[in-house]
Order: C-alpha cells, then sequence, then structure tokens
C-alpha cells in the first residue's frame, strides 16, 4: 500500500496497513482464540487460591478481558509516547500469580486481600510507566546473541505449557494424557499444518490456526468432549466498573513485590518486542522499547482500576504473527475490540471459553515452537566463532530449562528470590544479559551492532556528511552502485530515516535502464562466497569482461562484509557440494534466458530451499518482469543493510505515524 507526500509516492510499512474490514475482524477473532487460554488463567487461579466465589471469578474473568482489549489497543495503535505501534497482544503476565497470591492470602484472602493486590498493581504501574525511558537506555547491552537467546528462551520455555494443554491441563486428572485428548491436540495440529503447505500464500493459510480451532471444537463437540454448559448459565450484559470491591489498600510489602513483577516484566517485553520487530522487519531504538514499557505501566494501572491485573505483551500471539505473515497492527487492535466485547457480554466469552484444552494444546504447539525458531533464526547473525557467545546462549538456555523441567529445583529459597527464580523466561534472559554484559562489555569485545545501537549513526550525523563521505558509507548498500548514494545526497537534509530510505528507492528506481541494468550485473551469483576462481566464469556463461566487471566490484573476487551477512542469514555460507551445484545450475539458467545475474534480499528468506524456490519460480517471468522484479530486489537488500548501520530513532521511524 502506497500513500503520497510532497508529489512522491511511498510504501506504507505492512505494520500500518489497514486491512479491509472482514479480514481485521477474521484474523483478530484468530488473536483472540490463541491468546483466550492464557488470559482467563490467572483470575482462575488466584481467586481459587484467596478464596473468592465462583460469581467474584467470572466477574475478574470479565473485567480481565475487558482490559485486554484496552491494553492490547493501547499498544498497538498507540499515542504520543505511549504504544510501540506493532502487532503486540498484551495479556496479564503469568509472573505476577505467585505474588499476588502470597499477597492475597497475607492479608486475610478474599477480597479484603484483593484489595491489596489491586493497591500493589496500581502503584507497580505507575512505576513502569515512569521508569520507562530510563530502562529503554539499556537496550545498547542487547545485541543480537541476547535478543536471540531470549527470544529462543520464551519459545522453548512456553512449548512445556502447550504439552500440558494438549494432555488435557491438569496433570493431575485420570484424563490427563489420555489417547483421546492426545489424537484431538494432534488433529488439531496436523490440519492447520495441512492448510498452511496447501494453501501457502493464500487467505486460508493466514487463517489456519482459526479453522484448526473451530474444526477441533467441532469435531469435540460431536465425541462430547467440549461443554457449552457454561454458555446457558452466562449473562448477556456484564459491565466492569472502576474499583468494583471497594477502594484499594496500600501496603509497603506487597508494593515492592510488585514492583519486582514489573521489572521482570519489563525484560520479558523488552525481548517479546525485539521478537516482533525481527518479524515485522522494523528496526527497534529506546525509543520505541520506552513506548512499548510505557503501555504495560498504563495498562497495568488500567487494571487495578479495573479489578484486573499486571500487564505485558503475550508471547504467544508472536508466534501467530509469524505463522502467518499478516504484520498489520490494526488486526491486534481489532482483536483488541472483540475482546472489549467478550468482557461486555460473558455469554459470548463463555462460548470461546468452551473450547476443549486439547484443541488449544494442539494449536499452541506450532505458536510457540514458532517463537523458539525466531529466536534461533536471530542468533544466526552472531559470531559463533567466539566461544564467549557459544557460552551466553548455552548456559542462558540451561538455565532457563532449570525451573521448567524441576519446578520445585528453586523451594529451599527465600519467596523474593522465588520469583525471579521460578519463571524459566525471567531467569534465563537476566542470565543473558548478565553474561553479555560480562563477557562482551566488560571484556571489550563489544563487536555486535545489529540489534543494539552502538557504532550506527543517527540522522543528524549522516545529515552533517560531505558528499564523499556519505557516499562512502552508503555507497556498500549496492553493489558497484556508488552513483546510488551520491543521487541521494542530493536529497538532504533527511528529517527521518522514512526520508533517508526514500532517496535511496527514488534514485534507483529514476535512473536510466542502462544504468540500472549495470547495477544488475554487478550483483555476484548466488551461493558462490569466493568468485577469484576462473572456471566459475566458464561454468556460469560469463563472457571475459563481465566476470572482470563482477570480481572487480567484489574486490579482486572476495566478496564484502555486507553481502556475507546477506548469505548468512540464508545459510548460503554452508552450502554442501550438492547444494553448491543446485545454485549453480540455477544461476546459469537465469543468466542465460535473462542476461543478468539472479538478485534475491536473503535476509526475506528462511532457508537455502526457499531461495531456491524462488529462482526457480522467477524463471517463468518474462525479462521485462525480471528486470523490474531485480531493482525491487536490490532496494530491499539496500534497507537491510541501512538498518545495519543507521540508528531508526534517530528521527520518524519507518512507517510510523509519529
Amino acid at each position: 500500500m502506497s500513500e503520497t507526500t510532497a508529489g512522491r509516492t511511498r510504501v506504507r510499512h505492512p505494520v500500518d496497513e489497514v486491512l479491509p474490514a472482514g479480514k481485521l475482524a477474521v484474523y483478530g477473532f484468530q488473536h483472540v482464540l490463541a491468546f483466550y487460554a492464557g488470559a482467563v488463567i490467572v483470575p482462575i487461579l488466584l481467586a481459587g487460591a484467596i478464596g473468592l466465589s465462583k460469581e467474584h471469578l467470572v466477574y475478574l474473568i470479565s473485567a480481565d478481558l475487558f482490559t485486554c482489549g484496552i491494553a492490547s489497543i493501547i499498544q498497538s495503535v498507540g499515542f504520543w509516547e505511549v504504544g510501540v505501534r506493532l502487532p503486540l497482544l498484551q495479556g496479564v503476565t503469568f509472573t505476577a500469580v505467585a505474588p499476588m497470591i502470597a499477597i492475597g492470602k497475607a492479608n486475610g484472602g478474599g477480597v479484603k486481600g484483593l484489595l491489596v493486590i489491586y493497591g500493589s498493581i496500581i502503584v507497580a504501574g505507575i512505576f513502569t510507566f515512569l521508569l520507562a525511558p530510563y530502562f529503554s537506555r539499556i537496550i545498547r547491552f542487547f545485541p543480537p546473541v541476547v535478543t536471540g537467546t531470549v527470544i529462543t528462551v520464551i519459545g522453548v520455555t512456553l512449548v512445556p505449557v502447550a504439552i500440558q494443554d494438549a494432555g488435557g491441563g491438569d496433570p493431575s486428572a485420570p484424563s490427563f494424557g489420555s489417547l483421546q485428548n492426545i489424537t484431538l491436540a494432534l488433529f488439531v495440529l496436523v490440519l492447520i499444518l495441512v492448510l498452511y503447505r496447501v494453501f501457502r500464500d493464500r487467505f486460508l493459510s493466514t487463517i489456519a490456526v482459526l479453522i484448526g480451532l473451530a474444526v477441533g471444537t467441532a469435531v469435540s463437540a460431536a465425541l462430547g468432549v467440549a461443554d457449552f454448559g457454561q454458555v446457558s448459565k452466562s449473562a448477556w450484559l456484564g459491565v466492569t466498573t472502576p474499583f468494583h470491591y471497594g477502594l484499594p489498600h496500600f501496603q509497603i510489602a506487597a508494593i515492592i513485590s510488585m514492583v519486582i513483577v514489573m521489572l521482570i516484566t519489563m525484560i520479558e517485553t523488552t525481548g517479546d518486542t525485539f521478537a516482533t520487530g525481527e518479524i515485522v522487519g522494523k528496526r527497534l531504538g529506546p525509543r520505541d522499547i520506552a513506548r512499548a514499557l510505557r503501555a504495560d505501566g498504563l495498562s497495568t494501572l488500567i487494571g487495578g482500576i479495573l479489578n484486573s491485573f499486571p500487564y505485558t505483551c503475550f508471547a504467544e500471539n508472536i508466534g501467530l504473527v509469524r505463522l502467518t505473515a499478516v504484520k498489520s497492527r490494526w488486526v491486534v487492535a481489532s482483536a483488541g475490540g472483540i475482546m472489549i466485547l467478550l468482557g461486555l457480554f460473558p455469554k459470548l466469552a463463555a462460548i470461546v471459553a468452551s473450547i476443549p484444552t486439547p484443541v488449544i494444546g494442539g494449536a499452541a504447539l506450532a505458536l510457540f515452537g514458532t517463537v523458539a525458531a525466531i529466536g534461533i533464526q536471530t542468533l544466526q547473525r552472531v559470531d559463533f566463532s567466539r566461544t564467549s557467545n557459544v557460552l551466553i546462549v548455552a548456559v542462558s538456555i540451561g538455565f532457563a530449562l532449570t525451573p521448567v523441567v524441576f519446578p520445585q529445583f528453586f523451594q529451599h529459597f527465600p519467596s523474593s528470590f522465588q520469583v525471579v527464580l521460578g519463571s524459566g523466561i525471567t531467569l534465563g534472559s537476566i542470565c543473558a544479559f548478565v553474561l553479555n554484559f560480562v563477557f562482551n562489555v566488560l571484556g571489550g569485545e563489544r563487536r555486535e551492532t545489529a540489534a543494539g545501537l552502538q557504532g550506527r549513526l543517527t540522522l543528524d550525523e549522516i545529515n552533517r556528511m560531505s558528499r564523499e563521505e556519505f557516499a562512502g558509507r552508503f555507497g556498500r548498500l549496492f553493489e558497484g552502485g556508488r552513483w546510488v548514494a551520491e543521487e541521494a545526497y542530493d536529497r538532504r537534509p533527511f528529517a527521518s530515516v522514512y526520508e533517508l530510505r526514500s532517496a535511496f528507492q527514488d534514485a534507483l528506481l529514476e535512473a536510466d535502464p542502462e544504468r540500472q541494468l549495470a547495477l544488475i550485473r554487478s550483483y555476484p551469483p548466488l551461493g558462490v562466497i569466493d568468485l577469484s576462481d576462473e572456471a566459475l566464469a566458464g561454468e556460469l556463461g560469463l563472457t571475459p569482461s563481465e566476470y572482470e566487471a563482477l570480481t572487480s566490484a567484489a574486490s579482486g573476487g572476495v566478496l564484502g562484509p555486507e553481502s556475507l551477512r546477506d548469505r548468512a542469514a540464508a545459510g548460503l555460507d554452508t552450502l554442501s557440494p550438492e547444494e553448491y551445484d543446485e545454485f549453480l545450475r540455477l544461476n546459469r539458467a537465469y543468466r542465460e534466458k535473462f542476461g543478468f545475474p539472479l538478485v534475491i534480499a536473503l535476509r526475506e528468506r528462511e532457508s537455502k530451499q526457499e531461495v531456491l524456490e524462488a529462482g526457480r519460480a522467477r524463471l517463468a517471468n518474462s525479462p521485462a518482469q525480471e528486470r523490474m522484479a531485480a531493482m525491487v530486489e536490490i532496494a530491499k537488500i539496500a534497507g537491510y543493510r541501512l538498518e545495519d548501520i543507521v540508528e531508526e530513532s534517530g528521527g520518524v521511524t519507518v512507517g510510523s505515524e509519529s
């Protein structure tokens, strides 16, 4: 989708795309179903532990859903400096369950204990909101080795939750792990995979999770597993009101406990936000993290007022964004609207709550595993030739799995420590952060800058550059295309990274056809790292002059660091002899048909096979189509390389509305 500004047509980032109302509703409802079980489990556990009645529990669930909707809209839509404006759905943090139960019991349980819980939540929300801009400054200590580890830990530690749901939810129940439960979970999982594989790149693949849950529920009903009895008992309308149980009570010990919970949650939110940024293709800076954390703080404050709980980003839905490739934040905003309706109409919420636990578990296996895969993808940018990075990842994952595998491992530690030690996500995140600080910061080896801000340029620095400095720094965004940077320089000063990116794109697309063709021909063949072997010219069908131009652009046959980084992102730096031959045949066939090399933005591809499939599909295009496709791919490659050297928070982030 594009928009016209000052006479130029610019592409809107997929995050900001407003989809048709029908798709917003369907995609939004899919997010709600993926999130629902995790959303209601906190009030269920709390109510049972502190002795609240069933009537109170129903009210708490409605209040929770209503506030979840508000919180999700705040985070995804945003206003002022609140809300990161990404497809991040907000839910109650599970980290707060144990502390809230402890606070409630210590203060007499029931409604009396609940009022002390709400007092601590309100103060903790204000604390988080005020601390957000200061906490966000530490993201320079979150290079790929930390963010990749944290994202992987989030996925890996959530997988056991999905497995437990697949077994039936309650391990102590006689039916847990029954053949029926496991079969239902596997049926839903296989159905989602089949839909995704058969209808890939079509609408049905994007709602595969929704279809899986719906069909799984229908099958469960036919088998007599789904219980819709609660639907008839639920009221049609239930409006949550501020301070429904009375004015909150403020107690120092309770407030301190909840502040600790929110500090832990801030670390988790930072990791979740980075994960979403990776998926949707947005580079995040301190300002973005501060916005996300402010949204957490404000939502938590609202939760304390509207009889709900502390809020954070829900990792379950991050996996859904990756699985469906639907990046629009307005989908999450529509999910927020649906949750508000569910909170207002308990009967609707009861219908959704009737989805059997094994059905949810089957879908969750795909979603949580996807989150782990995102982390592994991020770790591809890490230099594992350094033993310190290997140790950071290995030890952090080991610590994260400890409370997952043995929940009672830290039972003899003081209860205040167990708030941190009992959460695998928190323990692994803190471990990765601390180890990176010790090895790579204090150790003086802070060289990875792809996810941090050290060593990256701000807009002020860019606008002060001379033409020679600008062309020298940004000419490497293109293979043999220094002229693109020189022409983009004439469009300065740049008010935002959006304008900087557009300047390069305009220079590319407005160039004469011969110049464009020469630029395309300067790109090296896919799958080839070393161009110094003259036999390669014959294998690719290159003329002597073409081979000389190619090796000249690649500094005597050795690819530059940008090209090597691009290749590593898709695994093309570790080809087997058979894979190398496949790429060689593809390169030769493509060049024979079109007369120029195949250009693909490798950082958009997840595997070698996906690169090969994309290249083979493009062989069916016409020469005119391929010249345009090559220019688009060159623009994408330059965009990824630009993210590596420019601090996007130094102005208006591409696609943002601020």
